[in-house]
């Protein structure tokens, strides 16, 4: 019985794509062949008018078969104001501008593939041009192959630079993998979906000439306000040379379109993260219905790792909250893949995270960045970081001018020294040298952040035990010389160095990504400001902590190590899950407040729960003794 629901279920989701996509085929044909049946009000071809009103009948059918969605009344309601506008004769331009916006709100309401999910091949989608096409299209896409004449319907003609403008790759797309009915013109479903976009794109390049193409490549290599308006693969696809022209005029648009059809790949090194991203979620989601769950599950932690985390330290400076939430659903994501959620289920989450891939892409964009952004960015990302760092050294160096162990004082500062040192040395490789893997930052992240909890927790507890005891004078007479021996000593050189350079590392890696754009003023400014920032956050600190009793200091500072130890605990496992070194089990009822390193999964919150358990045993323990 189960199984024959999840077949019904699966059946009912591909009708329903199948669905959409028809209905979006048939509004694009109307967008671009009504003006071949109206003219200034008068019906010039009966047997194409009477195409155009069975056409926008069919949408309205597959329409009002949909699936419910809020937004399915506004489509029915704009069909059949389609439907009007062509039964009345209006204008060829009022109707295209009909079919294309009712097209755009369908896909928005009920979203397929629009896009490769890497450069198509034109090599091979000449091949196949030639091998499937040729014959009715002929081999320049001019419709007089040698078949042609024998054909009912003639086969369109790709030259047409008229026709071309008003057609998207995507709608090529559609018309390669679902055929043309009523027309000569065959499904090649069969063809892999890498090869039908390779066809689509070349058969798009033949309208524009390969002078045009010439000068696209001039314009896109010397205007970068061009790549905001075509960031992405998906956009290409779906951006017809017609709308293109309504921002940078014909022949801009002409010589664009020209060069990035014929030249994709121009569009994934620019993107080459994002679109990495969407590849390899839709890799994973094949290789699961192929039954390779776990290749998927690699395939998977490789789009974060490799195509995600590269970007994002850039995007959590122009829109953290996009970015916490595109890491979320990816972390999700990993975990239905682990827990055997079904491909479809898959795809769905896929589609949900390439929409924000592009306001991601959005927010990447040169028209979405300025210098302001960058210098509050960076500010804000050194001041965020910085600051537990600065806690910890700070209650360090207070802790010791309050024991009088002044001459210990020189490896604390010789840590957080070094780790600014390194810190450096790590921009400069990053920036200049090689590139730092996701997982090595974030390996780095996470193990860093275990170690410091782990010690903090000992050192919160001793510091809680100490402001119970009634003669901690006493102790400190005669247990701190021991205490702060050669080997403590540099105990604490160790863990001043990994709370700073755990914190600079992270900054780091942030700056990078923010200098690649090209801001390097707005940075230093920032980087300054935040500097200014902690200085006098340190200096506060440390006046104050001077003027504190002993027993109130002893006091503060464990509750203090006590909150980073958990702090520190759940971002710790936090980043070795998305190094995929621990598994990943959804909480959906935790929030998210990466500030306090709690993070909707099983295993942040668990680990957390286990440092504030060890905590409360231990602050127990110390209130008994006392």
């Amino acid at each position: 019985m189960f199984a024959a629901l999840a077949v019904a279920l699966i059946g009912a989701a591909k009708a329903e794509t199948s669905d959409v996509e028809t209905s979006w085929r048939l509004l694009d044909y109307i967008a671009v062949d009504y003006g071949g049946s109206v003219a200034h009000g008068a019906v010039t071809s009966p047997s194409e008018y009477a195409e155009q009103n069975e056409f926008a009948a069919t949408v309205a059918e597959k329409l009002a078969a949909l699936p419910p969605k809020p937004e399915r009344q506004a489509l029915l309601s704009d069909v059949e104001r389609l439907k009007r506008a062509i039964a009345g004769k209006a204008e060829p331009q009022q109707v295209s501008e009909i079919a294309h916006r009712l097209a755009a709100a369908l896909l928005a309401a009920y979203p397929v593939p629009l896009a490769p999910s890497k450069a198509p091949d034109l090599a091979r989608g000449a091949a196949l041009y030639n091998q499937n096409c040729a014959a009715c299209h002929g081999e320049a896409g001019d419709g007089h192959g040698p078949d042609a004449a024998k054909l009912d319907t003639p086969p369109i003609a790709f030259t047409d630079a008229n026709r071309a403008r008003q057609r998207s790759v995507f709608g090529l797309y559609q018309v390669i993998t679902q055929g043309l009915d009523g027309t000569a013109m065959p499904s090649f479903k069969e063809l892999p979906v890498d090869s039908r976009w390779a066809l689509a794109f070349y058969a798009g390049q033949f309208a524009f000439a390969d002078g045009a193409a010439a000068e696209g490549e001039r314009l896109w290599k010397q205007d970068a306000s061009l790549h905001g308006l075509l960031p992405d693969l998906k956009t290409l696809a779906t951006t017809t040379p017609a709308a293109l022209a309504a921002r940078i005029g014909q022949d801009k648009a002409d010589a664009i379109m020209a060069y990035l059809r014929r030249h994709p790949d121009a569009l994934a090194q620019q993107d080459g993260s994002l679109s990495l991203v969407r590849g390899k979620l839709q890799e994973s989601v094949d290789a699961v219905r192929a039954g390779h769950r776990q290749r998927a599950s690699e395939l998977a932690l490789s789009a974060y790792l490799d195509g995600f985390e590269p970007i994002e330290p850039a995007l959590t400076a122009s829109d953290r909250t996009l970015m916490e939430r595109i890491e979320g659903l990816m972390g999700e994501y990993r975990a239905a893949v682990q827990s055997g959620e079904s491909a479809e289920a898959l795809s769905d989450r896929v589609q949900v995270l390439d929409g924000l891939l592009d306001d991601a892409q959005a927010a990447l964009s040169p028209d979405a960045t300025n210098s302001l952004s960058t210098l509050l960015g960076a500010a804000t990302i050194l001041l965020r970081e910085g600051i537990e760092a600065l806690l910890i050294v700070v209650a360090m160096i207070a802790f010791l001018r309050k024991a009088d162990r002044m001459e210990v004082m020189p490896y604390v500062h010789a840590g957080w020294v070094g780790a600014l040192v390194a810190g450096f040395l790590t921009w400069v490789v990053a920036t200049w040298v090689i590139g730092i893997s996701g997982a090595s930052r974030e390996l780095t992240e996470g193990f860093g952040s275990v170690f410091a909890a782990v010690v903090l927790l000992s050192v919160g507890i001793w510091m809680h035990g100490k402001a119970q005891a009634d003669h901690w004078q006493r102790y400190i007479r005669e247990k701190m010389s021991k205490a702060l021996s050669g080997g403590s000593a540099w105990f604490l050189f160790v863990l001043a160095f990994v709370v700073v350079y755990r914190e600079v590392f992270e900054t780091i890696l942030f700056y990078a990504a923010l200098w690649h754009q090209g801001n390097g003023g707005p940075i230093l400014v920032g980087a300054l400001g935040a500097c200014v920032g902690l200085a006098a956050i340190a200096w506060a600190m440390l006046r104050y902590s001077r003027r504190l009793p002993i027993g109130k200091f002893f006091t503060y500072s464990s509750w203090l190590m006590a909150v980073l130890t958990v702090v520190l605990a759940g971002k710790g496992i936090s980043a070795l899950q998305e190094a995929g070194i621990v598994g990943i089990a959804p909480l959906r009822a935790v929030p998210r407040l990466s500030l306090v390193g709690l993070f909707p999964t099983a295993q942040t919150v668990a680990a957390q729960i286990a440092m504030v358990a060890a905590l409360a045993l231990g602050f127990a323990l110390n209130r008994r003794k006392a």
